[in-house]
């Protein structure tokens, strides 16, 4: 089955981007943004590790790398989003909003 499945990246300032760009070249990959892009690929069942594997092989990947992807789960027919390598962090934008906070009151 053929599946569209977009993908973000970050190898860090030392990581394999050659690797990864020739992989993601072989697909057609579309460009969609800083370390973001988009294919379709024919799977035969398990679209997390196939893509897995085919990156584990042609990209050298540090403890460091994060490679996160999202696609629409046949069976469900819902969104995944997932982490193939590394996992998620503290974000950026964290503390930048102003949160307004209840106060509590009692009232007989």
């Amino acid at each position: 089955m053929k599946k569209a499945i977009w993908i973000s990246y970050d190898l860090g300032l030392k990581g394999d981007y050659s690797g990864l760009y020739s992989w993601l070249d072989t697909l057609n990959a579309k460009e969609c943004g800083d370390s973001v892009a988009f294919f379709e690929k024919e799977f035969n069942d398990d679209v997390k590790e196939e893509i897995k594997k085919e990156i584990s092989k042609k990209v050298k990947l540090n403890k460091t790398d994060r490679i996160y992807i999202i696609y629409r789960d046949s069976k469900t027919n819902k969104n995944i989003g997932i982490y193939l390598f590394g996992g998620r962090k503290r974000a950026p934008w964290e503390g930048y909003s102003t949160v307004v906070e209840s106060i509590d009151e009692d009232s007989n």
